[in-house]
């Protein structure tokens, strides 16, 4: 398989998503796109499907609520398989565009995935002493949010606004951050990791909402 240059990459990703090209977005988000981009490509070239990707990041996600329930330092590796499954999340997306396998339920298994990926570490943060209700409103903001969007871009709006303040990758930053804070919380109460849970979740809500305010109003002034 001849070697996908990051230009033509890009410019495959940018038609996928709505946009969005990984060339002009925040330096994270570069450096994010350009390690997938990288892992994707090596996978590509060894015959790996997509699929397998999206199973293997779902399966890092779904391990997270059971890893925190052996408590102590292992919330850290709890911290660590949703960092991998939120790599697996932008590598599957790669191999499918570096290896030319895109399709309508590649994209579809793809899209399940993310959204019981953030369930999954929601309900760690839940079982780690954040508030049921709080996690709950954090789970449906998020899926509003990329329903919306969704729908969005299935009614022609050019651009759709992509990487705003809660989109997946601050969603991902929020559960990583505050698993691992909770870690560190842990050693001194269970209580004080309760808290920077609940912290965490707050912080998620908050910024869904105005996130989802944000996209509204784009949504509203580009299909009226």
């Amino acid at each position: 398989m001849p070697r996908l240059g990051w230009d033509e990459y890009c410019a495959r990703w940018t038609s996928l998503h709505g946009g969005f090209d990984p060339r002009r977005a925040p330096l994270l988000v570069r450096v994010w796109q350009r390690l997938a981009f990288v892992a994707a490509g090596g996978l590509a070239r060894l015959g790996v499907a997509p699929v397998a990707v999206t199973l293997v990041g779902l399966g890092c996600a779904l391990a997270v609520p059971v890893v925190v329930l052996v408590k102590g330092w292992w919330v850290l590796v709890a911290a660590g398989l949703a960092l991998a499954s939120a790599l697996a999340d932008s590598v599957d997306s790669g191999v499918a565009v570096a290896s030319g396998r895109i399709t309508g339920l590649g994209s579809f298994a793809d899209s399940v995935a993310d959204r019981l990926s953030e369930i999954a570490w929601l309900v760690a943060l839940w079982l780690i002493g954040g508030p049921a209700p709080l996690a709950v409103a954090c789970g449906a903001v998020a899926l509003l949010h990329e329903y919306a969007r969704s729908r969005a871009a299935l009614a022609g709006m050019p651009g759709v606004p992509s990487l705003a303040i809660a989109e997946r990758p601050t969603r991902v930053v929020v559960a990583v951050v505050a698993l691992v804070l909770s870690a560190v919380a842990g050693v001194v109460s269970a209580r004080l990791a309760a808290g920077v849970v609940t912290v965490g979740l707050a912080v998620w809500l908050v910024l869904g909402l105005l996130g989802g305010a944000r996209l509204v109003s784009a949504i509203r002034d580009d299909l009226r």
